[in-house]
């Protein structure tokens, strides 16, 4: 069995892909560029990867692939009907990342919150060492018990948020992007009323029609001032040039973004101007990659081509 890792270096070089060689012949890659991507898969049977689009273009010169094993777990560069059609079966990796999404979600928030940064600085600059008082709070910060946390997205990341949420003295409330989500744990509540009561907004909902461009300068007009934003779902989901207005105009008070309409971002993004790091912070799509994720990807992904290989049916994406 030929298997062909094209991606490595987004599982980092930390982590131990050896176990792979007791699955078949493996060649690694750390990256693979569109013009380098048809010599490598065209005899190889089992696809790892991660953003790759996997379409007729892409798949059309790689006959013998069986298996294409997403290291992620969304599958949208996925064409699951050419790949259907195809009889190519596609596995992805699910809530390996719960633990480590959840807690970006409060390291950014809880650094805008407190204002984190500016402290930092404050301190480091020389002038707290300089001052007769003990303390300095010229920056006012709130306390996050007796806040209302508004989720799109109550999935796996979702529910762990709230909990975390609700331990710190929250009032949960979401909004069903789908339409599908009846629990009754959490509050559910239509687009707007989770826009104007929420104080803190996090998304953890999948990119889809419903979804893309959803917070956009219309909903962003009906968020609190005091609101933070933050988003670590995918980035089409928030408009970047309607951010950007939002907060230059102080339509909300801040916003930590993991995710970004384009990656890695680009200079001409808007979004690149603030450099306030008390308004906005913005990650490198790491919210999923913690050390513990990644080691649990790797087990995950070697677990779905070991049942393939063993004609059984793990994590396939129908």
């Amino acid at each position: 069995m030929k298997i062909v890792m094209l991606e490595n270096n987004c599982l980092g070089n930390d982590i131990d892909l050896s176990s792979f060689d007791n699955l078949g012949e493996v060649s690694r890659y750390p990256l693979t560029s569109p013009e380098e991507l048809a010599d490598r898969i065209q005899d190889a049977q089992v696809l790892i990867l991660n953003k790759i689009p996997m379409n007729e273009q892409t798949l059309k010169n790689a006959p013998y692939v069986k298996l294409i094993c997403i290291a992620a777990t969304g599958v949208d560069n996925v064409d699951l009907a050419y790949t259907r059609n195809r009889g190519i079966t596609v596995t992805n990796v699910k809530d390996y990342s719960t633990a480590a999404v959840a807690q970006h979600t409060f390291a950014m928030t809880l650094y805008l919150l407190e204002k984190l940064h500016h402290y930092d600085n404050y301190v480091k600059s020389g002038i707290y060492a300089a001052q007769s008082v003990f303390t300095n709070f010229d920056i006012p910060f709130t306390e996050l018990e007796g806040k209302t946390w508004g989720i799109i997205g109550l999935g796996h990341i979702g529910r762990k948020v709230a909990q975390i949420a609700a331990a710190f003295g929250c009032h949960v409330i979401f909004y069903s992007a789908s339409g599908h989500n009846t629990t009754t744990e959490y509050t559910r509540v239509d687009f707007d009323t989770l826009l104007q009561q929420a104080d803190i907004l996090s998304l953890h909902c999948p990119l889809t029609d419903r979804t893309r461009d959803l917070i956009n300068l219309e909903a962003l007009r009906q968020m609190k001032q005091t609101a933070i934003l933050i988003n670590v779902a995918r980035g089409p989901v928030v408009n970047d040039r309607d951010l950007y207005t939002a907060l230059t105009q102080n339509m909300i008070a801040g916003a930590g973004l993991d995710v970004l309409s384009k990656e890695p971002m680009r200079t001409d993004n808007p979004l690149a101007q603030i450099q306030d790091s008390n308004k906005l912070i913005i990650t490198p799509h790491l919210a999923w990659a913690s050390t513990e994720a990644r080691e649990r990807l790797v087990v995950e992904v070697h677990r779905n081509v070991e049942a393939y290989l063993q004609g059984e049916e793990r994590n396939i994406v129908k």
